[in-house]
């Protein structure tokens, strides 16, 4: 290998500051090399050691008695479901890449969330994503949409080939992600309890395979030091991102289960970030031991490969298997069985080092677990933004009438946000495999386990611009709704990941908002009885315009046993429709404002922690008693829209509806469009009304109406005139076709 001199300008480059440098001298006892200086570079990056936000992440619960395995244990969460069975699930980012090259990287997004769950020893049966850009209607429409049109497509070509149904997810727009996109991507798998594998070294002197596709120099962006400086290959001509493989990563799958059901796997994990600097030296530190490579004996796809872009690229569909001694044979049958190339490149050591030869001359020695868990840990200055005086102080009844109410719920409805997100789902297979019983756009997606009776149902929520104007509440609010919503289908919360999207945390202010967002899912998970199971922070999200919304996505999962799911929209002519909840003069942060008069501004709803738990439990208890027709989460757009969506979202067509409502001294506005918190939309047969009535009676409630007819309907119960009155085939022609339209469909 070329040598490298360590200067300044190189340690610069590898985002390493000269006190970490030194710490690496320090820890080595030496000068490191330009191979060691890359994988110290990489492993002590934020993505791999979350320097900047392991302080802030220690203070989510993690303990909780379905808990097996923990956040930050392995690969993925794993939480017991009862009768033997467990998922793993875990939700990660992919927003760089997807701003670089759409397709791929919203492509390689999933591909390595799925490698997270079925290293673990379980079938992934359900993927999600969590989608943000910038607007469809100003700023730069065409990047918006080519961004858009690129993530949707990646997501469905790799989740359609690989065979995991898509079923769900949210999708934002707002004029902060335009030109950082957020690709969020989540995936969940089922296993049997004692199928559970551990990411570990152990057993001295056993073998260490590679398996899966080959090395290449895709992928050695990021911390990684320009590859130009080490060989004569052409920088140009290098992908950005990586590629993926869907149809490698199956064959991957189908080999990695039955080779963990054989018995003869001592530990495995995906080559993901940092590829396989990351699997050896973390795998021997959760060991305990060392490990021993050679990369001449690593497949690569390239000439001249250097030790440095072996140890460092981000190839997708790789693995690294510890074996038991002894049992190769029986593995490379699996190997062979699948077509796979795997490739015997080291063994494990007693030593405690992370040792990389090339050939058989040593390229890099350092202690495996110095990378894996010694990265220095900051607690970054934090100050509150100088912006939330002023929008806090924003009064949104300043902004005077906003005109004919129908036509701002059709506005609303309309709007990308709000609108049906179809243009998106109909490209994802959310039927593969037969299991999927609440498709998407429901208030939760929700897949069964076949064979048992028991459903697991998934929500992915976040509303940002509440973020913005207030981190904390913000934050527990991301957790209540998603809480929310999986009740709302009928499930009990079990627990939560998480993937915290934000801008630069050595700015004060944006290091601020993830604290106080922190704090906030804290204090909402600990409500609910929701542990953090594991999850992903996503750190320098920003474009020159500035930081992105802060975006701490939020997955739930819940559990449905012995009964059918709850769906979100109206059933039948006669069904009684109800309102669970107070609403309030909240307009602040509301869709209203920033679509009616596009203002993002003012104090946000504010969310009662024993409230929303409360209304989880009435919610559980009334699908229990089978009684429900329809649950629908008041969020964006405020009653009105819900209103709206549960006469649109019908699988067998749509159904009108007629309500009454009490205004009291609340403003038309706040009354339709606001979104206080801890809201349902529920309708019951009439036959059920008064034991539903008698079942809630503890909490804030009115009867506000009926299903029926083909339009939608809200008038006062005192009061001339409607408020609302508008055909549902106007309605659903706006909601439907919001999204398309600008995308030119």
């Amino acid at each position: 290998m070329q040598t490298v001199e360590i200067t300044p300008e190189i340690i610069q480059r590898h985002n390493l500051t000269s006190e970490e440098y030194d710490r690496i001298r320090e820890i080595l006892g030496r000068e490191p090399n330009i191979t060691e200086l890359g994988i110290f570079s990489v492993m002590w990056s934020e993505h791999c050691s979350y320097k900047n936000s392991k302080q802030v992440l220690k203070l989510l619960p993690k303990e909780g008695s379905r808990i097996l395995v923990k956040a930050g244990e392995e690969n993925a969460g794993v939480v017991d479901i009862g009768d033997g069975w467990v998922i793993a699930f875990k939700i990660e980012s992919h927003n760089h890449p997807s701003a670089v090259e759409p397709f791929q990287g919203a492509a390689t997004g999933v591909g390595g969330i799925l490698r997270d769950i079925f290293t673990m020893g379980a079938r992934p049966i359900a993927s999600m994503n969590s989608l943000r850009f910038g607007k469809l209607d100003s700023g730069d429409v065409a990047t918006t949409k080519r961004l858009l049109s690129g993530v949707v497509a990646g997501i469905a070509h790799y989740g359609n080939c690989i065979g995991v149904p898509t079923i769900g997810g949210e999708v934002y727009f707002d004029e902060s992600y335009e030109g950082n996109p957020l690709v969020n991507a989540f995936a969940l798998g089922l296993a049997r309890r004692e199928e559970i594998v551990r990411a570990k070294a152990e057993g001295v002197g056993n073998p260490v395979f590679y398996l899966g596709a080959a090395t290449g120099r895709d992928g050695m962006g990021g911390a990684s030091f320009a590859s130009r400086d080490l060989t004569e290959e052409s920088e140009k001509d290098r992908p950005a991102v990586q590629v993926g493989d869907p149809f490698l990563e199956k064959l991957l799958l189908e080999a990695v289960l039955e080779l963990l059901k054989s018995g003869c796997v001592v530990g495995i994990q995906d080559m993901g970030a940092a590829g396989l600097t990351c699997s050896t030296c973390e795998t021997a530190s959760r060991g305990s031991t060392g490990i021993e490579i050679d990369v001449a004996k690593v497949p690569q796809r390239e000439t001249g490969m250097v030790p440095y872009e072996i140890m460092l690229s981000e190839s997708q569909e790789r693995m690294l298997v510890i074996l038991k001694k002894g049992r190769e044979a029986e593995a490379k049958r699996i190997f062979d069985k699948w077509d796979l190339h795997a490739e015997a490149i080291g063994r494990v050591t007693g030593d405690s080092l992370m040792r990389v030869k090339d050939n058989g001359v040593l390229a890099a020695e350092i202690p495996a677990r110095s990378l894996a868990d010694d990265a220095p840990v900051y607690a970054r200055e934090e100050k509150e933004p100088a912006y939330l005086r002023k929008v806090r102080a924003f009064d949104p009844k300043s902004l005077g009438d906003p005109g004919d109410l129908n036509a701002v719920l059709l506005k609303l409805l309309d709007s990308p946000t709000i609108a049906s997100k179809e243009w998106v789902y109909r490209q994802y297979d959310h039927m593969v495999r037969t299991n999927t019983v609440v498709l998407p756009g429901s208030d939760a997606s929700v897949i069964r386990v076949k064979g048992t009776g028991k459903s697991i149902a998934i929500s992915l929520d976040c509303n940002s611009t509440y973020c913005y104007l207030d981190p904390y509440e913000g934050g527990k609010i991301a957790v209540a709704e998603s809480a929310r919503n999986v009740a709302c289908s009928g499930a009990e919360p079990l627990s939560v990941t998480n993937c915290l999207n934000f801008g630069n945390p050595y700015n004060p202010e944006i290091f601020w908002q993830l604290k106080k967002c922190v704090e906030g899912m804290r204090d909402a998970c600990d409500a609910f009885g929701t542990p953090v199971s594991g999850g992903n922070v996503s750190l320098y999200n920003q474009s020159p315009k500035g930081a992105i919304d802060p975006t701490p996505t939020i997955g739930m999962v819940g559990l449905i046993e012995g009964r059918e799911p709850v769906t979100s929209f109206f059933k039948e002519e006669g069904d009684v429709i109800l309102l669970l909840g107070t609403t309030r003069e909240e307009l602040g942060g509301s869709e209203f404002l920033k679509t009616i008069f596009n203002v993002k501004a003012g104090l946000p709803p504010r969310l009662d922690l024993g409230e929303a738990g409360r209304l989880v439990n009435l919610l559980l208890g009334l699908s229990r008693a089978g009684i429900l027709k329809s649950a629908h989460d008041c969020a964006e757009g405020g009653l009105a829209v819900a209103l709206a969506e549960s006469c649109l979202l019908g699988r067998r067509g749509e159904i009108g509806a007629s309500v009454k409502m009490p205004k009291g001294a609340l403003s038309s506005e706040a009354l339709l469009f606001g979104e206080t918190q801890s809201r349902v939309v529920l309708s019951v047969a009439e036959e059920n009304l008064k034991k539903a009535q008698r079942m809630i009676e503890s909490y804030p409630f009115e009867v506000i109406g009926r299903v029926g007819g083909d339009r939608l309907k809200i008038s006062l119960s005192a009061g001339p005139g409607d408020l609302i009155d508008a055909p549902l085939r106007v309605l659903s022609h706006a909601w439907r076709n919001a999204i398309g339209r600008r995308m030119g469909v």
